[in-house]
């Protein structure tokens, strides 16, 4: 009788701790088992046991491709597909690994090979051909109509387009089918579990999450738990579809099951609802944002939107969750995040609503309708369920096109020929007069138009194949128009199309040209053909060690009023232009940013060395950030703002900010209120994203030693957050430099 009377149930953190030490748990078996992962941090539960599937072909090769053959696949899949449940969770469900074993990709027939070689020579890692999953959801139509509803649509459309070809709706009404097996069998799984448990809670909770999957097999959700669950299911069938990871603006998709829950007496601790969202996390960190813009300018923010960032807080563990930054936001949601930044690098990042809204409208739409973007990706937004973007699946590097312009002119030098301009010099006041560096200008002018005009074909490409190839299978649910249509997102089915591309390397690029005007042509140190040799040998010796920090040691790009930022301009501007002026062959829109993700030691690889003092193989530089050490003595970091804010491209794709801060220093330079102040000035500026973290120095370089150290150490890599100790060596190499930097 004692023991009864004793017992105590968890009380919601305990919940949520026993969330975060499972996590843990999982992120360090998936290190043993696969190795460091330097990209977003993924909810997928680590299993070693084998999975019955195989994949069904529908081509010689052996593979699966188009939309019905995927679908009846993915079906396949999630019929025998794990069950997990986490007895302190809210939730069911869970992904178990990275993609569908056997399903994906493209037709060898229909691959872009004779535009490979070029992307290939061009440095171009990531041309974004047979990409996927980079648009922006509408995640209310599910909750709406839940999955019951979405396959009464599916059939409903059908029947009204009467299509010749069915394999569209074919492959959805399976998907969704596979989705309402995968959760019948977690309804039984719950109530065996429930059955063997002993503990009280346990066996309630259980039954609760029994009860509440067995409804939502057909039902809409009712309740904010509901909704969470749903949401739980659509993103781990997102991610097992080659990694999708948008959710949308969580605070208002929530807001009204949670506001109806307090209304009729259901939900009465808000703890509860922070345990709903944090069991959500759980499941997966998929992107998201808070607050931000209405349509007529008004702030979002809601008692939801307090919530959604305590549960990411008391959960403590990577969570891809955004603030939109604007005027009105409202002050205490702003100085909450910040606090948590201080406390345990838990806070968000922020999209700037100035830069992205104003730049989306420059496209034509109105500035209504670019309020309602939503950050649901590393760098990018996305209007939701209408527009297909592709972002941040495209990048070109910006420093092949400069080696081989350096090559050219070169070539020409050693022929006694002079080289010649072009047509594409700027005529402004204050451009060098120095034909040779003038040359060097205009044969970056071409090769970097030629790329990006080859990227274009390759954009007519994918928008050409890709439905037939790797359709948007489980975005196309959440759509408007997909359904409706019998149309995938890719080809047809939603109503605006912007196909973003990135470009990277600003620095290395601008700090190139500017060590030559300064060094070469202003003061003679070195001659074009010393520097050739000094490139070719990669700064060899003594002497080629002292010319490169000669090199090295201007001033740089971020400096402010320096070469290196007079060039950094140029070529921003030049980049833009390339990338918008001119749609592709076909007519699509291409919209310009500069980001990088956090690729740049594996993107400098292969590489030559360059006259910036970077060695050949060395890594690049980071999205348009000023290379760490750009002010002596220090990061600056209104500085560091100030370039960024320069070279923003102005169409409404993201070109980060990446801001490091020792949490010393910035106490030092006035703590929270000094950091609301920069996040707000840079929005001001028409910057568009910032991603920051404020961490100890010396937590830092400890963990770098030794991950194992600070195991719960959470950075922010780029527009994603990760586990410190979840990245390689690489990875983590350019968090530490920018935070000594800093310092």
């Amino acid at each position: 009788m004692s023991e009864v009377n004793d017992y105590r149930e968890p009380t919601y953190q305990e919940r949520i701790e026993a969330l975060r030490i499972t996590k843990n748990e999982h992120t360090d078996r998936k290190v043993q088992l696969y190795g460091y992962f330097d990209t977003d941090d993924h909810g997928y539960i680590p299993w070693e046991e084998p999975i019955p599937f195989q994949v069904e072909p529908n081509h010689p090769n052996g593979g699966a491709y188009g939309m019905r053959a995927i679908g009846r696949n993915f079906r396949h899949w999630l019929e025998v597909h794990p069950l997990y449940i986490h007895p302190m969770s809210a939730l069911a469900g869970a992904w178990v690994r990275k993609g569908i074993p056997g399903l994906g990709g493209w037709r060898p027939e229909d691959r872009p090979t004779h535009l490979m070689p070029i992307f290939e020579r061009y440095h171009v890692r990531g041309p974004g051909i047979g990409a996927m999953n980079h648009l922006g959801p509408d995640m209310t139509i599910g909750l709406d109509l839940g999955w019951g509803g979405l396959l009464e649509k599916l059939r409903r459309y059908r029947a009204l387009n009467r299509p010749a070809d069915t394999s569209f709706y074919d492959g959805e009404e399976d998907l969704v089918l596979g989705i309402q097996t995968w959760i019948r069998r977690h309804v039984d799984y719950a109530r065996a579990q429930a059955a063997m448990a002993e503990d009280p809670f346990v066996r309630r909770n259980l039954s609760e999450i029994a009860d509440m999957n067995e409804y939502l097999v057909d039902g809409a959700p009712r309740t904010l738990r509901e909704a969470c669950q749903f949401l739980a299911w659509a993103q781990s069938v997102d991610r097992m579809w080659h990694l999708g990871g948008a959710m949308g603006q969580l605070d208002e998709m929530l807001r009204p099951y949670y506001e109806a829950d307090k209304l009729a007496g259901r939900l009465t601790d808000d703890e509860e609802a922070v345990w709903y969202l944090a069991s959500l996390f759980f499941n997966d960190p998929h992107y998201s944002q808070i607050g931000g813009p209405a349509p007529d300018g008004h702030d979002v923010t809601s008692e939801m939107s307090f919530i959604i960032l305590e549960a990411a807080h008391r959960l403590r563990i990577p969570s891809n969750l955004a603030i939109r930054l604007h005027d009105g936001l409202n002050p205490a949601l702003l100085r909450r995040s910040v606090e948590y930044l201080f406390q345990d690098g838990t806070g968000p990042s922020y999209a700037c609503s100035k830069g992205l809204d104003e730049g989306f409208a420059r496209n034509g739409f109105p500035i209504q309708l670019a309020r309602l973007r939503a950050k649901v990706g590393c760098n990018w937004t996305a209007l939701p369920g209408i527009e297909y973007c592709l972002q941040d699946v495209t990048r070109v590097c910006l420093v092949q096109p400069f080696l081989f312009a350096w090559q050219d002119v070169m070539a020409a030098r050693r022929k006694g020929e002079t080289p010649e301009p072009g047509e594409a010099l700027p005529a402004e006041e204050g451009w060098p007069t120095d034909p040779t560096l003038r040359a060097l200008w205009a044969r970056y002018v071409h090769h970097l138009g030629f790329i990006v005009a080859t990227l274009k074909e390759g954009k007519d490409w994918h928008m050409a194949h890709q439905a037939d190839n790797a359709p948007e299978i489980v975005l196309n649910l959440f759509c408007h128009g997909t359904i409706e249509r019998g149309l995938d997102a890719s080809a047809g089915g939603v109503d605006i199309y912007d196909l973003a591309v990135d470009g990277l390397g600003l620095a290395t690029v601008a700090d190139s040209f500017a060590a030559i005007e300064l060094r070469v042509v202003n003061e003679g140190r070195l001659t074009w053909e010393e520097l050739d040799e000094l490139l070719a040998n990669n700064w060899a010796g003594p002497e080629g060690e002292r010319a490169r920090l000669m090199m090295k040691n201007i001033k740089r790009y971020g400096a402010g009023d320096s070469l290196g930022d007079k060039w950094a301009k140029h070529i921003a501007d030049l980049w833009t232009h390339l990338v918008r002026d001119t749609p592709t062959p076909n007519g699509f829109i291409m919209i310009p940013g500069l980001f990088s993700h956090g690729g740049i030691a594996e993107h400098g690889k292969g590489l030559g060395a360059t006259p910036n003092g970077r060695r050949a193989g060395e890594a690049i530089s980071h999205s348009a950030d000023p290379d760490p050490g750009f002010t002596p003595g220090g990061g600056a970091p209104t500085a560091k703002a100030n370039a960024v804010a320069m070279v923003q491209p102005g169409w409404g794709n993201t070109t980060p900010l990446q801001i490091d801060f020792d949490r010393d220093l910035a106490n030092s330079l006035g703590g929270v209120e000094a950091i609301e102040a920069f996040l707000k000035a840079h929005n001001a500026q028409g910057g568009t994203l910032i991603n920051i973290n404020i961490i100890s120095k010396e937590q830092i370089l400890e963990a770098h030693e030794d991950p194992t150290k600070h195991p719960d150490l959470l950075v922010r890599v780029t527009g994603y957050s990760a586990y410190f100790r979840s990245l390689s060596k690489e990875y983590r190499q350019q968090i530490v430099d920018r935070i000594l930097a800093a310092g």
